[in-house]
């Protein structure tokens, strides 16, 4: 971060494009010390217990660092061509992601609740960075706007948690409410902190921000906040339902339950209506954050399997998810358009991205033997291994879901391998270095996460 504060200072405008590369490097050196604590197997606490070094927190700041990697990759050229303030863009993009790596450690309310402004006011203004743009104003102020609000819910309940159990260390919470009481504060208060996550983790009915910020946002900072930011709510929601609030089961599972529910059905029944990819991977999101939601309604069941199903899943959808945005980048750069029937044709004129966005789509999708399968699988087997009958009620409707969300992605599918290029033009797609290099590590990723399993 200071290194590219001051590169950015003392740099001309015509020597600025080594600033992703500084951003690079600095994301890629920090995963050593992540690597070495890694292999080392000993778990830290600091502060009183605020913060934690523990396998958990390792394995989500390397997904953290290499998502944040791809991302600057991903922003080389489209910063650079775009005519934007380079220095100010990497250091908000850097100043998100240590907030990202504070989350993954944080057990202590005031700890998540830092981690949480670190990480989402740099998106707030790296979401209407397209300042000229009438759809990146409206991305930037719908996402500030919603996000201010939500974090407003978020703090009024955890000042109620902190009144009730007189501690904001995660572990007292869950001690302090273990009482199993169904005291009607007490479930005011795992409501409105659950709600303020759920905006962050675009869970409907807390998703309307999503689809507009997405589309009006620069596309690497959209692929950024549907992975990276997404990632980071949910690493902070699993730590207060795992440790704060496992005493109060009956009133998170249910509400957990509803919203899995909501977002899988509501993000793919709007998804199949949409005619622009960026929306319909918001929406596709939206649904993916259904799955993720769906082994913590179970969370007082099975601990561990809740916990290794939503890393799992985090872990495979940033990859895929990624990947896609990578290519919608690719293409818009000879097209200009992400709306769906742009991509028409593709397979004749640029069978590589063709053939990498299929095997993202079908990721997504869940179809063996690429990495989607894998995420879906320990989601279901989580749900399962409840055994209770809103469990198996659950892992139905995934199973519905999972059917309905094969129908978008297979259109887009049918789209570039069966319909002609739309205006007739088969030149080449010339895909930068950078670009290259991010669909390289995400197809790997995305391949290696399915097949190795």
């Amino acid at each position: 971060l200071c290194l590219v504060l001051v590169a950015d200072l003392f740099l001309p405008e015509d020597r600025k494009g080594v600033l992703p590369s500084l951003a690079g490097l600095g994301l890629l050196a920090a995963m050593v010390p992540v690597l070495t604590l890694a292999a080392d197997g000993t778990d830290r606490v600091l502060f009183g217990g605020a913060y934690a070094v523990d396998n958990f927190a390792l394995v989500l700041k390397a997904l953290f660092l290499v998502s944040g990697y791809v991302v600057v990759l991903l922003s080389t050229n489209y910063i650079a061509e775009g005519d934007y303030a380079e220095g100010e863009y990497y250091f908000l993009l850097l100043a998100s992601i240590l907030g990202m790596t504070v989350m993954a450690s944080a057990r202590d309310l005031v700890t998540i609740f830092v981690a949480l402004e670190m990480l989402s006011i740099p998106a707030y203004l790296l979401a209407g960075w397209r300042k000229r743009d009438p759809k990146g104003n409206e991305a930037g102020v719908k996402y500030y706007l919603m996000g201010v609000f939500a974090t407003g819910i978020l703090l009024y309940g955890m000042s109620l948690v902190y009144g009730l159990a007189g501690t904001t260390q995660l572990a007292g919470i869950g001690e302090a409410l273990a009482t199993g009481e169904s005291v009607p504060v007490i479930s005011l208060a795992v409501v409105l902190v659950v709600a303020g996550f759920a905006f962050k983790v675009s869970a409907v009915p807390f998703h309307t921000w999503a689809p507009d910020t997405y589309e009006g946002a620069p596309t690497p900072i959209t692929a950024f906040l549907s992975v990276s930011s997404k990632a980071a709510g949910f690493v902070a929601l699993v730590q207060l339902v795992v440790i704060g609030f496992a005493g109060q089961t009956e009133v998170v599972r249910p509400l957990l339950w509803l919203l899995a529910v909501l977002s899988m059905t509501v993000g793919n029944v709007v998804a199949l209506r949409q005619t622009n990819l960026v929306r319909m991977l918001a929406y596709s999101g939206i649904s993916q954050a259904g799955f993720i939601l769906a082994p913590l309604a179970v969370v007082g069941q099975i601990g561990e399997s809740t916990l290794t199903s939503v890393v799992t899943y985090l872990l495979i959808y940033a990859a895929m998810n990624l990947g896609a945005f990578t290519v919608v980048m690719a293409v818009a750069r000879k097209t200009g358009s992400a709306e769906i029937p742009s991509f028409g044709g593709l397979i004749t004129y640029a069978p590589s991205l063709a053939v990498l966005m299929s095997i993202f789509l079908f990721a997504l999708a869940g179809i063996p033997p690429l990495a989607g399968w894998l995420a879906k699988f320990v989601a279901f087997r989580a749900v399962v291994d409840a055994d209770t009958g809103w469990a198996y009620a659950l892992a139905v409707i995934m199973a519905i879901n999972s059917v309905i969300s094969l129908g978008y992605y297979a259109n887009v599918a049918r789209e570039m391998w069966m319909n002609p290029v739309p205006d007739g033009d088969t030149s080449r797609v010339r895909v930068p270095v950078s670009l290259t290099a991010a669909l390289a590590i995400t197809g790997l990723l995305t391949i290696a996460f399915g097949v190795t399993q």
